[in-house]
């Protein structure tokens, strides 16, 4: 008897004891459901700096709506030629016939769609050179306030993949230049611009990287890398920094679907800037050169083969007898790893070096061959000046 007292005793404190442990789990799981719904009132204040800093972000709002009134939708209407044959893309056809078309092909109108940026108020736009394209017949730009105007092409870069176009207005919203070499991996940005025509498209996000180089985009790669949200369409469009400022013109997306991956890339405002300058003046980008040169980049097995001291520098593999680098005493062969004073890393890096280097002056380079180093003094050359050499 007194043994089944106690066994009923033990389960009724238990019982009590397990109540308390699932009330308390209760009570604290609606006291954090309460503190979900009160964060909402903090942050719906309207014009409220703090409203950025209890959802955990910055407040864009300003700077957005300011910057948007600067970027407008660009349309090109291009003419291509295109093959009549209905096997033009069949690879089995193209083996036994080649690519000689027996159908014939005619002319085809394709409309590119892209954004461009006002840096001045009588009507200079900023665009990327892909968005304007070849052969083309006319060009639109949409501004902000949905008037359309015609377009003209002042300039384009292929090697930047910039373009300049003008419209016959005045008093148009600018969105100023930044310096993008102040950029930190870190920083906040926005892109503005016109993903699938859809104008005035606003994303957030950071400087994931500066000085990205062989992304496979342009000749002469310097990019801002981002994981703001860029799609199709923005191609051309601003990149803003926290003081809206452009500090980029967005050009393309690392991707394997199509669509943004959170990998995008801007070409510097520094650089862009440059570019705009020159088309302005001269229809034409001018750069620096030391004759037309092929180079790759020197990996570990190469440097072994060739005798090199180290993984890093430009291998010169190819080049004009023409060419200013040529008459100066450099020989195929040659691992280039030093220009004015600075190590060359790779091919892209000493071509970046070469075209910013001002035209009539002098290099010094530095090069090993069969393990010697050697410097030799290169004049630079105007860009095109030396292509119409050629």
């Amino acid at each position: 008897m007194i043994r089944r007292l106690t066994l009923s005793l033990a389960f009724v404190v238990s019982g009590f004891v397990a109540g308390l442990v699932v009330t308390g789990r209760m009570r604290t799981a609606t006291d954090s459901r309460a503190d979900v719904r009160s964060a909402p009132q903090e942050t719906t204040r309207a014009g409220s700096s703090a409203a950025g800093a209890a959802s955990g972000g910055p407040d864009f709002t300003r700077i957005a709506g300011q910057a948007v009134k600067g970027v407008a939708n660009i349309s090109s209407l291009q003419v291509v030629r295109a093959p009549n044959s209905p096997f033009a893309n069949d690879p089995f056809f193209r083996y036994f016939f080649g690519d000689d078309d027996v159908f014939g092909s005619r002319d085809r109108r394709s409309l590119s769609l892209g954004s461009g940026v006002i840096v001045s108020s009588d009507g200079y736009v900023v665009t990327n050179n892909h968005v304007v394209g070849e052969h083309v017949r006319e060009i639109t730009v949409a501004m902000p306030d949905k008037r359309e105007i015609r377009g003209t092409i002042i300039g384009a870069d292929p090697g930047t993949d910039i373009a300049l176009l003008k419209v016959n207005l005045a008093g148009l919203p600018v969105v100023p230049w930044g310096d993008s070499s102040q950029l930190k991996v870190g920083e906040w940005v926005l892109a503005i611009g016109s993903p699938f025509q859809l104008s005035q498209t606003v994303t957030a996000g950071i400087v994931s990287a500066t000085g990205r180089a062989n992304v496979g985009f342009a000749d002469y790669e310097d990019f801002i890398q981002t994981d703001a949200a860029i799609n199709p369409g923005n191609s051309g469009g601003a990149l803003i920094n926290s003081r809206g400022e452009l500090v980029g013109i967005n050009t393309g997306i690392f991707s394997q679907s199509g669509g943004y991956q959170g990998i995008g890339f801007a070409v510097p405002s520094n650089l862009a800037r440059k570019v705009v300058d020159d088309l302005k003046k001269y229809g034409e980008v001018r750069r620096g050169s030391i004759g037309q040169l092929r180079l790759e980049r020197l990996t570990p097995q190469l440097a072994e083969e060739i005798g090199a001291k180290g993984p890093n520098g430009a291998v010169v593999t190819q080049m004009f007898r023409s060419s200013a680098a040529f008459r100066a005493g450099i020989q195929p062969g040659d691992v280039i790893v030093g220009f004015n004073g600075r190590a060359v890393d790779d091919p892209g890096q000493l071509m970046r070096l070469v075209a910013d280097a001002p035209i009539g002056s002098t290099a010094t380079i530095k090069v090993t061959r069969d393990g010697r180093s050697m410097e030799f003094k290169v004049p630079i050359v105007s860009s095109s000046a030396d292509a119409r050499r050629r």
